[in-house]
């Protein structure tokens, strides 16, 4: 005769905070090791197009002409998963804060907190290692333009 455990879950803040939690972590991972999922120009077109738009903006400073109007970006996939993975991580970290509140289970209040938070964390610095990268780019880029267009 087999003895059969009980699983009984009850839906708590802190575990639906753990849940929200590791979706957002999953949804971060997802991206940054399987995306872009939308179609993307080729680095050398994108950088091509921004040390274009640097140049002509600059000109258009100096002659005193004004900027065009900005421009509306499309939602891709891409954009539509980041802003789910925030939304979730934000979800996890508020039901993980009020199970602290309530006097739940504190592990599991704690690693929903610590889901939502890991997963906002690493969102925020793949973008900022990628925004350094590009910058530097820029640099040596916008430094070579001269020698470039002066044959």
């Amino acid at each position: 005769m087999t003895q059969q455990l009980p699983i009984s879950f009850r839906l708590t803040a802190g575990n639906a905070g753990f849940l929200f939690g590791g979706i957002a972590l999953i949804l971060v991972l997802v991206q940054f090791a399987a995306g872009p999922f939308a179609p993307q120009q080729t680095i050398g077109v994108s950088i091509g197009e921004i040390a274009a738009e640097i140049r002509q903006s600059a000109a258009n400073a100096l002659a005193g002409q004004t900027a065009p109007e900005p421009q509306v970006s499309a939602w891709n996939i891409d954009r539509i998963l980041s802003v789910f993975a925030a939304v979730t991580a934000g979800a996890a970290i508020l039901l993980g804060m009020l199970a602290f509140i309530l006097r739940e289970n504190r592990k599991t209040a704690a690693y929903a907190l610590t889901l939502g938070v890991g997963a906002v964390l690493f969102q925020m610095f793949v973008w900022t290692i990628m925004l350094v990268a590009g910058v530097f780019l820029l640099i040596g880029i916008m430094q070579n333009l001269d020698s470039i267009l002066d044959f």
